[in-house]
């Protein structure tokens, strides 16, 4: 594990150890930089496997290829052993030689063997050529900019912005897509030439010209003509592929842990983990205390650490997050509204501590229905056929009758926005349940002057995704949406970014692509069965897990946010959005804003995850661009 850095166009040592120096906290542990006429590669190495032999940037036997890699591959045991059959020799145990010999093989595609998260740029000096790879779900992130022929690629903004040759516009596309769900698209960043390597793409870039090929997608469900299993074997299977995920996840000369939430994927993780190994397992925890009990799920941890007999480790987050946000927004590097971010942070800090390598239940509930929003696909649907006139009154009453709150499941704000939706088509309404600011919120939210910069569709992707949709169910659409989208942009980006801060490598069994080819290949009504979420995934672990923990409800790795702005925070969110400052900075309509709060502190609607979009772009723009001043739209 570790975060690379290069250069194409140019020959300078000290701009790329600048820029190499930036991701010091991806890899603390080694350094290592080559330049030759024309060319630079760098990396920062976090020590995982081959402790000893493993360093970068590693060459092949003739120094014809130059290697930096980011992330591990799981099977280059295997991939190792079929080579030597072939013929190669290798002078270290790493998986890192194991793709140097794999693009000797197969050339660029030397990633469809692979199984593992990765990011990497292979230098082919006979060629001239840069070949740049990221795995499947894009575990592991690549950015680059190219200009003429200039070519720069990190595995974070920050370093590329050591670059003299790049500037901090915006891209005020990606910041359209960041107001509407809370994070930026997959082939752009939040800055103007600085774009994203795509998951299951690799892209070589030779003579000036940059081509990207796209390797992997997400695949059809199972064939009409295929054999019928029962409920039960479906279930076996299951729990075999996640055993196997975590199996490989287990390969590292260093120890590892697990982040134990107390729900059902993260203990189907710690369950898988006993079952192929008899070493010690150290999981870690966070709670939140009496402050907010709705949220905390400490005590199904400590069930699962005790049945498995781990090192059980908790901490408990207070609701002093300001101080943390300056390092959060550092990391991110780009505008991220997702506020599973701050626990994140904290469990991974406490984490690291103990260990370099952790697994995580992440990707669960993508791949087994997690979400009560997939509940709501299937209501809606039956919903539907509701006469229009009849589904007035329910559509009325519900808002009113079921009040919103602040604990961990916000039921009025869940009827509120089922009933709004409920006349619009599939994908429109499912969409409408995701995004943080419809476009009709953002009408009224954006001056004019913004709005008049964005141009593009921000739900092209989900709607393509959604299209491809299987077993003429659209709930197989909803969760296409969340594995093309959410899973990727979101919720490993946050893994990514919030566990290599504190110099952990986070591993995540259920985000392996053969579990998710396995789980696209089964119906939703077998996933889902009864309306029960993760029923299937439940009835695979049933024998082992503590029947709480199967029982309970599910509550994810949130925060009181609404109560938090409410009480603790509110001194923070009136100074970041106070009305001065939202016209001074001439994004937003400082009376949309304030009708937000309003609505929000009189518990009339909660707006929690729309005022913090809002706050977390506002600290974006002065960690980023207020150094010479406060920044303005002009």
């Amino acid at each position: 594990m570790c975060g690379i850095a290069g250069v194409v166009g140019q020959q300078d040592r000290e701009t790329l150890e600048g820029m190499v120096q930036a991701l010091v906290h991806r890899g603390p542990d080694d350094q290592g930089i080559w330049v030759a006429p024309g060319i630079g590669l760098g990396m920062r190495r976090l020590s995982i496997i081959d402790l000893a032999g493993g360093r970068q940037p590693m060459a092949n036997e003739d120094d014809t290829l130059h290697l930096v890699f980011n992330g591990e591959i799981y099977n280059f045991r295997d991939l190792r052993a079929d080579l030597l059959q072939r013929g190669h020799r290798f002078r270290t145990q790493s998986d890192t030689e194991v793709l140097l010999h794999l693009y000797e093989e197969m050339g660029p595609a030397c990633v469809e063997p692979l199984r593992g998260m990765f990011a990497f740029a292979l230098w082919d000096a006979p060629r001239r050529s840069l070949l740049l790879a990221r795995d499947r779900l894009g575990k592991k992130p690549l950015f680059y900019w190219h200009r003429d022929n200039l070519f720069l690629f990190a595995s974070e903004i920050k370093a590329l912005l050591r670059h003299p040759a790049v500037s901090r516009s915006v891209d005020w596309e990606a910041f359209h897509h960041y107001l509407a769900f809370g994070y930026t698209p997959a082939e752009r960043s939040i800055f103007s030439g600085i774009a994203k390597l795509p998951p299951a793409h690799t892209a070589t870039f030779r003579d000036g010209v940059l081509t990207l090929q796209q390797y992997w997608t997400l695949p059809r469900g199972t064939p009409v003509d295929a054999p019928r299993l029962s409920f039960r074997e479906v279930a076996e299977r299951v729990r075999h592929e996640l055993r196997e995920a975590v199996r490989l996840r287990l390969e590292s000369d260093v120890p590892l842990g697990v982040f134990l939430s107390g729900g059902i994927d993260s203990s189907a993780v710690v369950a898988s983990m006993r079952e192929v190994t008899g070493q010690r397992i150290a999981t870690f925890s966070i709670g939140f205390g009496r402050a907010a009990p709705s949220y905390d799920e400490l005590t199904y941890a400590r069930m699962v650490a005790q049945r498995f007999e781990t090192d059980h480790h908790e901490e408990i987050l207070e609701p002093k997050v300001a101080d943390l946000l300056p390092a959060i927004v550092h990391h991110f590097d780009e505008p991220f509204a997702d506020s599973s971010a701050i626990p994140t942070f904290v469990v991974a800090q406490a984490t690291g501590r103990h260990v370099k390598v952790v697994l995580s239940g992440i990707g669960g509930d993508e791949t087994f229905a997690g979400y009560p929003r997939y509940l709501g696909v299937r209501l809606s649907e039956r919903y539907a056929l509701i006469p229009r006139w009849l589904r007035a009154v329910p559509g009325a009453l519900l808002p009113r009758l079921i009040r919103e709150s602040d604990a961990s499941r916000n039921w009025g704000d869940w009827a509120r926005r089922f009933v709004s939706a409920a006349a619009q088509p599939l994908p429109d309404r499912y969409l409408g349940w995701i995004r943080f600011f419809g476009e009709a919120d953002l009408a009224r939210l954006a001056t004019p002057a913004l709005q008049a910069r964005w141009q593009t569709n921000v739900e092209a992707v989900h709607r393509a995704a959604y299209a491809a949709h299987d077993h003429g169910d659209p709930v197989d659409g909803a969760f296409r949406i969340d594995l093309s989208t959410y899973l990727p942009e979101d919720l490993l980006v946050m893994a990514d970014r919030m566990s290599m801060a504190h110099s952990l490598e986070l591993r995540a069994p259920f985000c392996d692509h053969r579990v998710i080819e396995e789980s696209l290949q089964i119906p939703p009504s077998v996933k889902v069965p009864g309306f029960r979420l993760k029923g299937l995934l439940k009835a695979a672990f049933a024998d082992v897990l503590p029947r709480p923990v199967l029982s309970h409800r599910k509550q994810g790795f949130m925060i009181p946010l609404g109560r938090w702005l409410r009480t603790d925070l509110r001194d923070m969110m009136e100074e970041l959005l106070s009305p001065e400052r939202v016209r001074t900075r001439g994004l937003f309509v400082p009376e949309a804003v304030e009708s937000l709060k309003r609505e929000h502190l009189a518990g009339i609607r909660s707006h929690s995850d729309r005022l913090w979009t809002l706050m977390m772009a506002e600290l974006w723009f002065r960690h980023y661009l207020d150094a010479g001043g406060l920044w303005t739209l002009r």
